[in-house]
């Protein structure tokens, strides 16, 4: 069943997501900058162990390790941002707006008898 919006009885409704959109991008920057800094430790401590395969290699694996960290954790905390996100449009802020009259409203609770 589609919403219907409580102030016109319109079926045009739409959902903003701003937690989601909100969420997504804190948790992608601070996924990005927890796994630059894993990363970046990590490759610190590969360098001075790899100093056997010569300072050229241990540059190019300390660059690499810290990029990939990166990009992994950020993809990990926007994946986890959304998610919460998610939970925030749904259940604390009104993520559906009236596409007739921009009314903004939460959607009603769902009761246990609805999975009947």
């Amino acid at each position: 069943m589609s919403e219907q919006c409580p102030n016109c009885l319109s079926r045009r409704v739409g959902r903003k997501n701003f937690g989601k959109k909100g969420a997504g991008v804190v948790g992608a920057s601070a996924g990005g900058y927890g796994g630059y800094v894993a990363a970046a430790t990590g490759a610190h401590a590969g360098a001075k162990l790899g100093i056997v395969a010569g300072p050229g290699g241990a540059t190019i694996g300390g660059i690499g390790g810290a990029f990939i960290g990166a990009l992994l954790g950020g993809a990990t905390g926007a994946s986890a941002g959304v998610i919460l996100g998610d939970v925030l449009d749904e259940r604390v802020l009104d993520n559906l707006r009236c596409l007739d009259c921009g009314y903004s409203f939460s959607a009603a609770p769902k009761s246990p008898d609805d999975n009947r």
